[in-house]
């Protein structure tokens, strides 16, 4: 099967992040490396999961997936985060609320097929919102553990903080929005047959 165009600029967003870590490694950064190296094998997560689970995600979802880590590896170790203060960090977290949220919406429509937990619109969408910020919060309290103990300038003070949680949550309510939207034009089911990767009849 030919695989879409836009999945090639995933592979070159992916191939840019190990020339940063490459580039990291040359300084000495070795911080930024395993940040590097952590982002590298994040972007993998949905080809892994295709083969182990039999699941897969749009070309467009694995595309922001390796975007949103290439800002990320690339705003600390070329500088973007400080150079472009505060737009680059803001724009990165609101395409971070984006992201995470879509694969929200996926995994718990996933949960919600195979363990017939039978969820609700508005509990799904819910779980989309919730999802998200959770998964800020675990970033902000990783941005002050390197900070604290590697001494890395990830924050800068208690308003970026919020501002930051502030654009995940607007991201994470237009994926809601969206989500909600969907749910009510098409069923739980026919969203998740695209996400479930049919196998192959042995006696075929």
């Amino acid at each position: 099967m030919k695989r879409p165009a836009g999945l090639y600029l995933a592979y070159l967003f992916q191939f840019l992040i190990a020339a940063n870590i490459l580039i990291a490694l040359s300084l000495g950064e070795y911080s930024q490396v395993f940040t590097g190296v952590i982002g590298l094998f994040l972007t993998m997560v949905p080809a892994i999961a295709t083969r182990k689970w039999s699941i897969t995600l749009p070309w467009q979802v694995n595309l922001l997936i390796a975007f949103l880590l290439y800002l990320h590896v690339a705003g600390e170790i070329q500088g973007y985060y400080l150079l472009y203060y505060p737009y680059y960090d803001k724009v990165a977290h609101l395409i971070a609320g984006i992201t995470v949220s879509i694969l929200a919406f996926a995994i718990v429509l996933l949960l919600d097929r195979f363990s017939r937990l039978n969820l609700s619109r508005g509990m799904i969408v819910g779980f989309i919102i919730i999802a998200a910020m959770a998964m800020e919060g675990f970033w902000e309290i990783y941005e002050w553990l390197f900070d604290t103990f590697l001494g890395t300038k990830l924050q800068h003070g208690l308003d970026d903080t919020m501002l930051d949680m502030i654009f995940v949550f607007i991201g994470s309510i237009v994926v809601a929005l969206i989500g909600n939207r969907r749910l009510q034009k098409f069923s739980k089911e026919e969203i998740t047959d695209k996400l479930v990767v049919p196998r192959e009849d042995p006696t075929g």
